[in-house]
């Protein structure tokens, strides 16, 4: 049976002028450049938006939402990241932006840190399980659940099967808005609003189970705009929606996650490029005495996010500010019992290897390749530059063997041809002037 994939993260080809600079920055070598312009490989892209960042000619796009997907319900809620609080300079109270959500068309609002609450305890009761694999790794980054499945599939029994705040906070916004309003929750649409197009992939292509409970997920760059003018206009407050705690609204930030789990062993680590060295050194034996690692692939956390208004550190520093206003309380265990029954709060799908990278379904033909590999390696340079279109001499040998590329792809190699002709050319000249 063909697995079904969607990404976010796209591309436009007539952008796209060939640069090779997005190669050299995918965490998952899932990017090509042949015939002068950018493939993205399906099977092990992760959706993380490093790309998007690098491209300098705006090629690379994350596909989310629009605004206007959320009248194809006839009820509609809003699910804001805690990052998107980050976005408003000399904001004081979070209201302010929950009342701006409501202007935009929005029939209730709830906060993705009350869903992250839910998580921290349902993570901590996760924690004291006999027999779990340590350090127990975050689900929360759907970028990093991905990269483990392509790059480091031994450790995915690490992973914690426990759903994601946008995904808690999505069952309970429609479980709470259909008993208020005695409606019915086919007819409620809910919408994250995301930072980084690795969530709206999760919402069409979810982790650990078969289908998300959310029904989109609009990017805060694109709601941005609208949303400033929207917090222009003053509104008095007839309700107060905060719900989240300090723990549940620093989830944006890098060891948000962690601090909100009251654990010691624990290591938070942002950035792509160095939680794969902390992979690395996990699945080589060499970080030990470690009960929990927090991977976030955006650097700072979600407030880094590549679909994200304001710089990273400007937004975390708010983040932080805000989180100082409000109650440092855990979730009552009342509520996590009145809910557990009506939520889906944990995996219900095993998570399983990407075998995306497999050369062959065939086991003796993947060693014959392997070895072919081994050859041609052995004649390629080594440099890793990534002129070829590769982003690395290993890579070109696999896509070589695969029939994708050709060994004089390599400038190194092409150059050497070239002067090999040109030496024959040189030969053949002096021998017709030897004739005459």
């Amino acid at each position: 049976m063909d697995v079904i994939r969607v990404h976010s993260v796209t591309l436009n080809k007539e952008k796209c002028k060939g640069c090779t600079a997005c190669i050299k920055n995918c965490p998952t070598e899932a990017i090509r450049v042949r015939d002068g312009k950018a493939q993205i490989i399906d099977e092990i892209c992760i959706d993380c938006g490093e790309c998007i960042r690098v491209c300098p000619y705006y090629a690379k796009i994350a596909v989310t939402d629009p605004l206007e997907k959320i009248y194809d319900f006839k009820y509609k809620i809003a699910l804001p990241a805690p990052t998107l609080y980050g976005q408003f300079k000399g904001l004081k109270d979070i209201n302010k932006v929950l009342y701006g959500l409501l202007s935009l068309g929005f029939d209730d609002v709830y906060e993705v840190a009350k869903g992250a609450d839910y998580t921290s305890a349902y993570i901590r009761r996760y924690m004291k399980e006999e027999n779990i694999k340590k350090p127990a790794i975050s689900s929360a980054c759907p970028s990093i659940a991905r990269l483990i499945q392509v790059r480091f599939p031994e450790l995915i029994e690490h992973i914690v099967p426990i759903d994601s705040p946008m995904e808690m906070a999505s069952e309970l916004a429609k479980n709470e808005f259909s008993k208020k309003h005695n409606v019915d929750k086919k007819d409620i649409g809910t919408f994250f609003i995301t930072p980084c197009p690795a969530k709206m992939t999760a919402v069409k292509n979810p982790i650990g189970k078969d289908k998300s409970s959310l029904d989109g997920a609009i990017s805060i760059i694109d709601i941005y705009g609208r949303l400033v003018n929207a917090l222009n206009i003053k509104v008095p407050f007839k309700e107060d929606f905060k719900r989240a705690s300090s723990y549940g609204v620093s989830w944006a930030s890098s060891s948000g996650e962690a601090n909100s789990l009251n654990i010691d062993k624990y290591l938070a680590v942002d950035g792509i490029k160095n939680v794969i060295k902390v992979l690395e050194e996990i699945e080589n034996n060499n970080i030990s005495d470690l009960d929990f690692l927090e991977c976030l692939s955006c650097t700072g956390g979600c407030v880094g996010g590549p679909l994200t208004f304001e710089n990273g550190y400007v937004c975390k520093n708010r983040i932080s500010r805000i989180s100082k206003t409000l109650e440092k309380t855990f979730l009552d265990e009342s509520d996590i019992l009145k809910n557990e029954d009506e939520i889906s709060w944990k995996y219900t799908k095993e998570i399983k290897a990407n075998a995306g990278m497999k050369l062959d379904s065939n086991i003796v033909e993947s060693l014959k390749m392997m070895e072919e590999i081994k050859k041609i390696k052995e004649r390629l340079p080594g440099l890793d530059c990534g002129a070829c279109g590769s982003p690395t001499c290993t890579a070109l040998a696999e896509d070589i063997v695969k029939g994708e590329a050709k060994e004089n792809d390599c400038v190194y190699i092409l150059r050497e041809e070239v002067q090999d002709l040109k030496r024959q050319l040189n030969n053949l000249n002096l021998d017709k002037r030897g004739d005459k």
